[in-house]
């Protein structure tokens, strides 16, 4: 009996870890880092609330269900491209989405900073770009279809995200021969950053990514509203009309780009909310990963 449980409890463990797995984002070197120690620090903010600071060494966390429906979403946690809220946007975020069916893959990307990059403004969008690239060149392994990886980001991860949607046609490590496609097939943007522009910008992430006194040129560059063409790939928007942080303005300028384009968008707007409210918006009882799910049936 007692070897039989031991067996059982083997089997479960053995489960737990196949189903959540952590591996290093390159296998090898890592494109545009400098020779320097790992300066990683963890920011325990409470339960569920870790945070990720100065990450120079960018991993997957993969999140598998039971029954794969074939889609994956790469998750982009936020933090101003300061550090990555990984818990708050992404323990509770990828339970809800691999008990639907979706394989979530939690991008822990480099912070850009000069100590440890040699151009910062690409490290975040090169890890991206090897994450999409990593999860269409493995779709077998995972169950899932190449055509159906999409990208989903919070806050200034949303501005990764985002970046990643429309920065596909230039391949952020010049060195990488791979000529796998990093274009996602669809993004969802949650609180997004979308602008560099004084007007919209939140200027934290502004100037942790480019820096206090960037040229006009790397403002248009990331502002990825800016950035949208035809080719662009449908979006998805949530954002509060009362963000403070990170003026809802920058949703709507991504929309109305898209609706330029003709590229399939939707928005969801909140009278409330503020920043950064993760999976659940205090002032309302609505859910808008329902209606993400939603969005997300149609393009099927």
């Amino acid at each position: 009996m007692k070897n039989e449980l031991l067996i059982i409890w083997m089997c479960l463990a053995m489960t737990s870890l196949f189903a959540q797995q952590e591996i290093r984002l390159y296998q090898g070197q890592i494109p545009n880092a400098r020779n320097v120690p790992d300066p990683e620090q963890i920011r325990d903010r409470g339960p569920n609330n870790r945070a990720f600071a100065d990450t120079a060494v960018p991993t997957l966390t993969i999140h598998r269900p039971e029954e794969p429906n074939g889609t994956a979403i790469i998750v982009c946690p936020g933090g101003g491209y300061a550090y990555t809220a990984f818990d708050k946007e992404e323990t509770l975020v990828a339970k809800e989405l691999i008990e639907k069916g979706y394989t979530a893959f939690v991008l822990k990307y480099r912070i850009p900073q000069d100590l440890t990059n040699i151009d910062k403004s690409l490290a975040p969008l090169q890890d991206a770009q090897q994450a999409i690239r990593y999860v269409r060149n493995n779709a077998s392994r995972y169950q899932l279809e190449p055509d159906q990886i999409g990208i989903m980001g919070f806050s200034a991860g949303g501005h990764l995200a985002s970046s990643a949607a429309t920065h596909f046609d230039h391949i952020a490590d010049a060195n990488n021969q791979d000529t796998t496609s990093v274009k996602p097939d669809f993004v969802a943007l949650i609180y997004p950053v979308i602008s560099m522009t004084d007007s919209l910008t939140h200027m934290g992430s502004r100037n942790n990514l480019i820096g206090e006194d960037p040229k006009a040129s790397q403002i248009s560059i990331w502002s990825n509203d800016q950035q949208v063409t035809t080719d662009s790939p449908p979006a998805f928007l949530i954002h509060a009309g009362d963000d403070r942080a990170v003026p809802v303005g920058n949703s709507l300028a991504y929309y109305q780009a898209c609706l330029h384009h003709e590229v399939p968008a939707e928005m969801h707007l909140y009278p409330g909310g503020g920043h950064g409210f993760g999976l659940y918006n205090p002032t309302t009882t609505d859910l808008w990963i329902d209606h993400l799910f939603h969005w997300l049936s149609s393009l099927d």
